[in-house]
């Protein structure tokens, strides 16, 4: 996938203010629009001219696009991270409409699907409020009610297990007194439901955009992701983690201390185990109900050839297991 230079599409520079993008917007469009325009590439010139609009007009859009394809340069080959924007805020759930159709929203590049095409389908699962209980809603008061935001946020799997009050900071785009973006920031104490799972959302009310008129303020939701780490990996309420033990413990069978995101537990491992090996622990996931489980992939690992008294024992396993192929499964197959 090429990255896209939104800036060069329109023909501005990269702190333009929010005039010049609209202006510049608006002149190209009419030069390239289907319906006037002569020239061969008009309909590709006009769809791209409101992709790239659609993200440089909206500040907070505008600054993810700029932290993402930092040192980025057009028509280079282009992976945005998985969490590039996480800790982002952004306004409503979805894109907006302001030039063009449903039909050209469709047409947009995977480039800017890869980044903003998630939309309001990203939040398909259950919401909780700030009490972390109970779905979101409510009936609207008089007035007009405020836009939503939404951001994703990364905690800690123990949170999800055990329940924790955070300190999180968001991000989002504001303008100053010229119209150019820059960044704006604010730190919110939130509470993370014991038992939440990575894409949930928790609803802070009244966070969201302030009301008109008297109207209510919009709500913020937080859509949950888990800190990257090697040690678990996530599915649903299940989690997975790999356990490494040595020959003798997978061979003999043992009792291995295995520390899990609520703290530790004795894991049986069964004699003659072999690398691979899964073993379930029953509602040792991420507590909900039913409860997830945790399933425990056994890794073994050899003991360093290099001391002589570990290259003996080897020898001696050599003679003592001579018949014993390790490749015969795969011969077997063949």
């Amino acid at each position: 996938m090429e990255f896209k230079d939104y800036y060069a599409v329109l023909g501005v520079e990269r702190d333009a203010t929010q005039d010049e993008i609209k202006r510049a917007y608006r002149r190209l469009a009419r030069k390239y629009h289907p319906d006037v325009s002569q020239e061969a590439d008009a309909d590709t010139r006009f769809k791209e001219l409101g992709e790239a609009y659609e993200v440089l007009k909206d500040p907070e859009k505008r600054l993810a696009y700029d932290r993402v394809g930092q040192g980025q340069r057009a028509g280079e080959d282009f992976r945005p991270p998985p969490d590039w924007d996480t800790g982002f805020e952004f306004r409503g759930g979805g894109y907006t409409q302001e030039g063009y159709s449903q039909e050209q929203h469709a047409a947009f590049s995977d480039f800017f699907e890869s980044l903003f095409g998630h939309g309001a389908a990203s939040y398909r699962s259950t919401s909780y409020d700030s009490t972390g209980f109970g779905p979101s809603g409510g009936a609207r008061r008089a007035g007009l009610r405020g836009e939503d935001h939404h951001a994703r946020v990364s905690i800690a799997l123990e949170d999800a297990y055990l329940g924790a009050t955070r300190t999180l900071t968001l991000q989002s785009g504001e303008l100053d007194e010229q119209g150019r973006v820059r960044p704006h920031r604010r730190t919110l104490k939130v509470r993370i439901p014991k038992g939440v799972k990575q894409g949930q959302r928790i609803r802070l009310a009244g966070q969201g955009e302030p009301g008109m008129d008297g109207g209510p303020a919009g709500d913020l939701y937080l859509e949950i992701e888990f800190d990257a780490n090697r040690r678990y990996h996530v599915d649903g309420r299940d989690v997975t983690l790999t356990l490494p033990v040595a020959p003798w413990e997978a061979a003999l069978g043992a009792t291995v201390n295995v520390r899990l995101p609520e703290g530790a537990v004795d894991l049986k491992v069964p004699p003659d185990s072999q690398s691979g090996r899964r073993l379930r622990l029953k509602g040792r996931g991420i507590p909900g109900e039913p409860a997830g489980d945790c399933y425990v992939v056994l890794q073994i690992v050899l003991p360093s050839a290099k001391d002589e008294d570990v290259k003996a024992a080897y020898r001696r396993l050599s003679e003592a297991a001579a018949s014993f192929d390790p490749r015969a499964a795969e011969e077997g197959e063949s």
